[in-house]
C-alpha cells in the first residue's frame, strides 16, 4: 500500500514526459512560424520578438489551397454520411440477405491499397472529366470514408433497442421516418465521430490529390505544401505557418468533438 503513491508518481512523470516528447514537434513548428523571414534554426527556444510575417505570406499563398481543402473535407463528410447513414440501418435492423457477405466487402475495401484505387480513377475521371475539379476529390476520398463511417454507424446503431423501433412501427410510421425521426437522433454521437474521421481523412489526403490534380486549378493544402517546400526552401516560417494553418482545423474539431468522439468510438464495443 506504501508503494501505491510512489507509482502513481513514475507513471505521470513518464506520461509527461512521453506527452513533451510527442508535442515537440508541434511546438517546433509553432515557434518557427513565428520566426522571422529565414532558417528556423536560427532562431531561439522561444519567439521573443514573434513575427507574423510568415502567416501573412502562407495566408497569400496558401489562402485558396486551405479553402479547397475545406471543401473537400466537408463534401465528403456530406457525401460520406449520406450513404453510410442508411447503409448501417439497413445492415443493422432491416432483413438484409447475406449480411455478412456485404459487411466482408465493406471490410476489403478498407484493405485495397490507395494507390491502386488512386490509378483505377484517374483513368475513370480522365474519361469523365472530373480531374482537377472538387467534386472528383470529393468522390476519391468517399472511398475511405464510407466504408469507415458504415463500420462506426452499424455498430452503435446495433444497439439501438429494437423495442424503440418497434413502438414507431406501431405509432404508424414508415421505416424513413423511423430512421429519419428516430435512429438518426438517437446515434448522434456516432454521426460525429465517424463525421470526424471522414473530415480528418480527406482533410490530411495526399495520395488522391497528388494522382487527381494535375494543375492548379484545384489543390489542397497538403499538396499545396508539398509544391511550396521546393519552391520555397528559404522562407521557413512561411511553410511552417502553413502547416499551422492547416493542422488548426482539425485540432479544434478534435478539441470540440472530444465528448461525442469518445461515447461514439466505444458505444459499439460494449453490448
Amino acid at each position: 500500500m506504501k508503494r501505491a503513491p510512489s507509482r502513481g508518481l513514475t507513471s505521470t512523470i513518464v506520461g509527461i514526459v512521453l506527452l513533451a516528447v510527442m508535442l515537440f514537434p508541434v511546438y517546433w513548428m509553432v515557434n518557427a512560424s513565428l520566426q522571422p523571414a529565414g532558417t528556423p534554426l536560427r532562431g531561439g527556444w522561444f519567439p521573443l520578438h514573434p513575427d507574423l510575417g510568415g502567416y501573412a505570406t502562407a495566408l497569400r499563398d496558401q489562402g485558396r489551397n486551405l479553402l479547397t481543402s475545406l471543401v473537400v473535407a466537408l463534401g465528403s463528410v456530406a457525401f460520406s454520411l449520406a450513404l453510410a447513414a442508411p447503409a448501417a440501418y439497413a445492415l443493422s435492423h432491416l432483413p438484409v440477405r447475406g449480411i455478412n457477405l456485404v459487411l466482408f466487402g465493406v471490410l476489403i475495401t478498407q484493405m485495397v491499397p490507395g494507390i491502386a484505387v488512386a490509378n483505377a480513377l484517374y483513368d475513370a475521371y480522365n474519361d469523365l472529366g472530373l480531374l482537377n475539379s472538387s467534386l472528383g476529390l470529393i468522390l476519391a476520398d468517399s472511398t475511405a470514408g464510407v466504408p469507415f463511417a458504415i463500420i462506426i454507424l452499424r455498430s452503435f446503431m446495433q444497439g439501438i433497442p429494437r423495442e424503440i423501433i418497434e413502438a414507431a412501427r406501431v405509432d404508424g410510421a414508415g421505416r424513413l421516418r423511423t430512421f429519419r425521426s428516430v435512429v438518426l437522433p438517437l446515434s448522434t454521437n456516432a454521426l460525429i465521430t465517424a463525421a470526424l474521421f471522414t473530415f480528418l481523412f480527406a482533410w490530411s489526403d495526399f495520395l488522391f490529390a497528388l494522382t487527381l490534380t494535375t494543375t492548379e486549378t484545384v489543390r489542397p493544402i497538403t499538396l499545396g505544401i508539398y509544391e511550396y517546400i521546393g519552391a520555397h526552401t528559404n522562407q521557413w516560417n512561411a511553410i511552417m505557418a502553413t502547416a499551422v494553418l492547416a493542422s488548426a482545423p482539425a485540432a479544434v474539431l478534435l478539441v470540440i468533438a472530444q465528448r461525442h468522439l469518445a461515447a461514439g468510438a466505444t458505444s459499439g464495443a460494449v453490448k
